[in-house]
């Protein structure tokens, strides 16, 4: 956790933006291995200089200007991104709006203005293929033949690869729609998380015995429904509580066949949370969501799902993503 993580936007004044930073800069949806590359060079490269190191980022993310109508599965929201950031050891972010200014700004004017005058950069590290400014013209090798005349240090990170398969977000955003929980942990160097609302559901839980604590996902949450292993953070920072648990994402077939819903039964916890926001984090896949021919049935499977979840949960007892807190 990062104490004192900023954010500077778009609005923030030229005077309240650290001069001589370093950065890494991509879109960071998940912040997943690969980024943490990104990141640990800056941090280094800060290190070794005695300057800052911040994130540079853009929200929203470049797919949802460029393809508007298309349905994105992000892993992270905005908020979501910050605290994973912050969690990184880095001093802080730098979110820049991405709309039609700034998808018309051509590579050397967002190099010029944008990272030397605006931020005042004296370093930068980025991806192999993380490409920016109109046309997508700004690449890893523009920014090293631009470095020595702009008097900047640039690293360029290979790509990370896990039994010879590059980490990406696509590839993680796959394995969740698969189930693949164990391979999303793995290339997102932890759990994947959402964070949402406790809301009022239809109350079926309580008279099965398991009452739920219910969150309505982004409707483009792309996870594949089914039961899982969870670990709930309530609160937020040192002040966190875990408590784990049982969860059911999809349409509820037995009932209603509605519209996707997760609804998390905690385990060995009594009280109110309505209104309440919670982290979880996906820990294990246990099965797919199953229409049963009676609520007996059901029950009699979920005391079994709850027994399988709650083995995975003691298999991995200090499973959550690293969170720091924002601001």
């Amino acid at each position: 956790m990062t104490p004192g993580f900023i954010v500077i936007r778009d609005t923030t004044p030229t005077t309240a933006i650290p001069r001589g930073a370093v950065v890494a800069m991509g879109n960071f949806d998940g912040v997943h291995l690969g980024h943490r590359a990104v990141i640990e060079a800056a941090l280094q490269m800060g290190r070794a200089h005695g300057r800052p190191a911040l994130a540079v980022t853009f929200e929203p993310h470049p797919r949802r200007y460029f393809s508007p109508n298309t349905p994105q599965f992000r892993l992270t929201d905005e908020a979501a991104k910050l605290r994973l950031l912050a969690g990184t050891g880095l001093s802080g972010a730098v979110v820049m709006t991405f709309d039609k200014g700034r998808a018309g700004t051509t590579a050397q004017d967002f190099i010029h203005h944008d990272l030397i005058e605006r931020l005042g950069i004296s370093g930068i590290a980025v991806g192999y293929d993380f490409h920016f400014g109109k046309g997508r013209v700004g690449s890893p090798s523009l920014l090293v033949s631009e470095a020595p005349r702009l008097g900047i240090e640039v690293d360029v990170q290979a790509h990370i690869d896990i039994e010879e398969r590059p980490v990406s977000s696509s590839a993680i955003r796959m394995a969740l729609a698969e189930g693949q929980i164990g391979d999303a942990t793995t290339m997102l160097g932890g759990p994947w998380f959402i964070t949402g609302e406790v809301i009022h559901g239809e109350k079926r839980g309580r008279d099965l015995g398991y009452p739920t604590a219910n969150i309505r996902l982004d409707k483009n949450c792309g996870l594949k429904h089914g039961i899982y292993a969870v670990r709930v953070g309530r609160g937020q920072g040192k002040d966190q509580v875990r408590i784990n648990g049982v969860a059911s994402f999809g349409r509820r077939p037995t009932f209603d066949n509605g519209a996707p819903l997760l609804e998390v039964f905690l385990f060995d916890f009594k009280g109110d949370l309505y209104g309440e926001t919670l982290d979880v984090a996906f820990i294990a896949f246990i099965r797919e969501e199953l229409k049963f021919d009676s609520v007996e049935a059901l029950v009699t499977r979920m005391d079994d799902d709850s027994a399988i979840a709650r083995a995975a949960l003691a298999a991995a007892p200090d499973a959550f993503p690293k969170l720091g807190v924002v601001g």
